[in-house]
């Protein structure tokens, strides 16, 4: 098929706040989408058969990449150890540990006694569990404190509902109730006797914890969320003390709590909601140690009240908070405690011990990540964590934090071989159009010259505070092997600076995320790093949003754009409140139902809106058919206005994966063909692909 299916328009006006815009593919959203989340095989024929004719079209336009496809499957499959098998952890009289067989494509979650390891026991084999389905994933699994329970929460749609399995792991093998309709997040009660769920509504939106006693087959409602911009959790402190329900935005949080030792007790309330604080709490002794903004601490300082008075009178600093070190997360131990912090696109971690001393963990090198990883243990002096850079494979550490001795747990093994000497890693800073400083992150090989030659891609995200941290990717090395440059932009929107890094690219601020990507395109192009016409960006959901307003505003720059499952009919969807995530977003970007500032923002940046006749670049957009979070008909609309208004002859091209929804496909093997995809798409745009103009 190499003739471009023809989506039929039919004229649609919606008036709002006074504004009339126009949408002639509002056909394409199927007024059964809630129950096609549920089961694919009911999206209405027409638009089923629409998105088919996009795939076909697609599969034609980059068939002469089929070769190159297997090709790079096969390499980043050579990457990738067969048989792997990650550090054990230990809780009480075992270890849990989470392995792959050779040839796998999901995990096998196992224990063993610690005095006898080699008394191995299967808790779940994800493999079987998988089998007869499309799609499969696993959201959570988890065995209970007295390690007599086994659950996990699955989901064989993409949909992201979730059905909670639970098992004892001795005497009684009759199977216990499963749990229906879950958001994926559940915990154990501190006495095993109780399992605490998220319920999530019709509109995918996590608002309700029940409790089940551990064999019943129904549920006591515990706590209901009334505000549908907030979402709801659920935890237990590693003290076993408390178990946290907690329920927020973007802006605001608010804790209840349930006493260990009581789990049937009504929770109550730690501080009350006050809007634009967020706070998290994490049990240490008779204490709450507290990670917050309270007090103008932008960047999060760390506070603590006595666990029987936890309101905010009596919040008391901890560790100050400091502008520019951006506090992201804490964990306890009952004689320690320790942050992650980051600072210009790096991190480091913080050991603080209960008597005030303090260590920094912090490499040397230009770009790099660390991680603290959890465990179970609570009256433990070790710490683990994970260190990586873009040259640098994965390597889990545990350190005492007494004595300070160190332990390599294991190191990341590339079966292919990697020489971390071969490589590069460079950090950058562009210089935004207001004047603000722009991280960088580039990867590339000590042999690829730095003189505009070699080809580029630049990835992006920007939103929600999510940090795009410098790791390792055995798949990215596929391009730079191939000579090219791998850069990621840290662009306002995200947390790479800190809160207000977030806040910059927030709101009215929005503008910013797409202009430093910008930025960031036209620095590496004045450093050598690329050239106007031969960079390939790449973004998915939130940055897939950034590859939408970046091509309609410099078109020029990109030879090819990749947006998965991408954010880009923003004033659609934030103007309808069934959605599941369009409530909770409207601090995010605006609320365009009440506000006409937010509705004229908005329509000034959305992708879809903002199509007009110009040459674009090769565009591939990416969507799943169950995706509760970007839906299907955003990336089928955006392609199709995109194909009517497009006045190069570089094909627009719309790739649907019929049976999974936003994360794509799950087994470990199976990911590797939409990277794949990426990537020959990627070398296509740069040298195959039609001339920009007719």
């Amino acid at each position: 098929m190499t003739t471009p299916p023809i989506a039929r328009q039919i004229p649609h006006a919606i008036t709002q706040l006074g504004r009339t815009r126009h949408d002639e593919y509002a056909w394409m959203k199927d007024d059964n989408w809630q129950e096609v989340l549920r089961d694919p095989t009911l999206l209405r024929p027409d638009i089923a058969g629409h998105l088919r004719a996009e795939n076909a079209y697609t599969q034609s336009v980059l068939s002469g990449t089929d070769a190159l496809q297997d090709t790079l499957v096969a390499e980043m499959k050579g990457r990738m150890q067969a048989d792997d098998t990650y550090p054990p952890t230990p809780h009480g009289p075992y270890n849990y540990q989470t392995s792959y067989t050779a040839g796998a494509q999901y995990p096998v979650y196992k224990r063993y006694p610690t005095a006898t390891p080699t008394a191995e026991e299967v808790l779940l084999d994800v493999n079987e569990a998988a089998k007869g389905h499309e799609y499969y994933a696993v959201a959570a699994a988890a065995h209970s404190p007295d390690h007599s329970l086994f659950a996990h929460a699955e989901d064989t749609q993409g949909s992201e509902i979730y059905r909670i399995h639970i098992r004892r792991l001795a005497g009684d093998s009759t199977p216990l109730p499963p749990v229906e309709n879950c958001s994926g997040a559940f915990v154990f009660s501190p006495d095993s006797a109780f399992l605490f769920w998220v319920w999530r509504d019709s509109h995918g939106r996590p608002a309700r914890v029940y409790r089940r006693r551990i064999g019943a087959d129904h549920d006591t409602l515990v706590y209901e969320e009334a505000d549908p911009g907030f979402f709801v959790g659920v935890e237990a402190t590693r003290s076993g003390g408390w178990i946290i329900i907690s329920s927020g935005n973007h802006d605001t949080s608010e804790s209840w709590l349930i006493p260990g030792h009581d789990p049937q007790a009504a929770p109550r309330c730690a501080s009350p909601r006050e809007t634009g604080l967020i706070y998290g709490l994490y049990h240490q002794g008779t204490d709450f140690i507290i990670l917050t903004n309270a007090d103008g601490a932008y960047d999060f300082k760390l506070m603590t009240t006595p666990d029987t008075a936890p309101t905010r009178a009596n919040w008391r600093d901890l560790v100050a908070h400091e502008p520019g070190r951006y506090i992201t997360e804490c964990m306890v131990w009952s004689g320690h405690l320790a942050w992650r912090e980051r600072r210009d696109a790096n991190t480091r971690i913080i050991i603080r011990s209960v008597d005030g001393a303090t260590e920094a963990l912090e490499p040397d090198e230009a770009a790099y990540d660390l991680t603290l990883v959890g465990g179970y243990e609570y009256d433990t002096t070790e710490l683990r964590y994970i260190y990586q850079s873009p040259t640098t494979p994965r390597a889990w550490h545990a350190r005492d934090m007494v004595s300070g001795a160190e332990t390599l747990l294991k190191q990341q093994q590339v079966p292919s071989g990697h020489d971390p000497a071969q490589y590069r890693c460079w950090r950058l800073m562009a210089r935004a159009a207001d004047g603000e400083l722009v991280p960088v992150t580039v990867l590339g090989r000590h042999d690829t010259p730095i003189d505009g030659s070699a080809p580029l891609l630049l990835y992006g995200y920007g939103a929600y505070g999510h940090a795009i941290d410098p790791v390792f990717s055995t798949r990215t090395l596929s391009l730079v092997d191939r000579g090219w440059f791998y850069a990621i932009a840290h662009v306002r929107g995200g947390s790479e600076k800190g809160w207000n890094w977030f806040l910059g690219g927030r709101g009215r601020n929005k503008p910013n995320t797409f202009s430093d990507f910008i930025a960031c395109a036209e620095t590496l192009v004045a450093e050598g790093f690329g050239a106007t016409g031969r960079i390939v960006a790449d973004g998915r959901s939130a940055g897939g949003m950034v590859m939408g307003a970046i091509a309609n505003m410099r078109p020029d720059l990109f030879a090819g754009i990749v947006a998965v499952v991408p954010f880009v009919d923003e004033l659609n969807t934030m103007s309808d409140a069934s959605l599941p995530l369009t409530p909770p977003e409207w601090p995010e970007w605006g609320n365009p139902v009440e506000d006409v500032a937010a509705y004229d923002l908005i329509a000034s940046y959305a992708a879809y809106e903002q199509v007009a006749p110009r040459a674009y670049p090769a565009i591939l957009a990416m969507g799943g058919l169950t995706d509760p979070r970007v839906t299907y008909w955003e990336p089928a609309k955006w392609v199709a206005r995109l194909r009517a208004h497009n006045r190069s002859a570089r094909p627009i091209m719309l790739r649907t994966n019929m049976e999974a929804g936003h994360r794509g496909a799950t087994g470990r093997f199976d990911s590797l063909r939409e990277a794949a995809l990426i990537h020959a798409f990627a070398l296509w745009a740069i040298e195959t692909a039609p001339a920009r103009q007719d």
